[in-house]
């Protein structure tokens, strides 16, 4: 098994991020590993199926270091593919800066290329980005259509309840006058 963090272009992440954690499950011989240079990646054999977490940590002492939690399963399933006797599990986990400090800030905007050998993502993120957006944007239209038509049912529903309502009280006043 291999686990890596990296970005998903071609950028050097060393310029802010100052070391990496990977946490992996206790049975290694040493499940936290501390990276701090590119590539930030271990590399285990093993089997089954345990929770990683990555905890990266920036040069800014002032930025909170950041945590992802993966479950990585080292067999292959719909979510893990084989290639080249490799299992690939890739995960697209986003870090946003809002507000960045005067010392994040130009590391941010100053990044330099990595070796081309560090970065080899095996699925196409903006791709995965662009349907994911597809599928969310006709999921939203369909949830709408149906909103649209239940909230026409129950206009009718509620116009025929109005109606039998009408005629149950129209009936009960014969009766009362019988």
């Amino acid at each position: 098994a291999v686990v890596s963090t990296q970005s998903t272009g071609s950028e050097d992440m060393s310029v802010y991020v100052k070391k990496v954690h990977f946490k992996l499950h206790d049975s290694y011989s040493q499940p936290l590993r501390v990276l701090t240079r590119p590539p930030y990646r271990v590399s285990e054999s093993g089997w089954g199926e345990f929770e990683i977490m990555v905890k990266i940590f920036f040069h800014d002492p002032t930025e909170k270091p950041v945590t992802f939690f993966h479950l990585l399963k080292l067999f292959q399933n719909e979510t893990v593919t084989m290639k080249d006797k490799t299992l690939i599990s890739e995960h697209y986990d986003e870090i946003i800066f809002t507000e960045p400090t005067s010392l994040m800030y130009p590391l941010l905007i100053n990044t330099k290329p990595i070796d081309p050998s560090f970065s080899q993502h095996h699925h196409n993120f903006e791709e995965v980005e662009r349907k994911t957006f597809t599928a969310i944007v006709e999921s939203r239209r369909k949830i709408k259509t149906e909103i649209s038509e239940l909230s026409a049912r129950i206009k009718s529903q509620k116009e025929a309840y109005q109606v039998l309502k009408q005629e149950v009280k129209e009936l009960e006043q014969e009766q009362a006058k019988t």
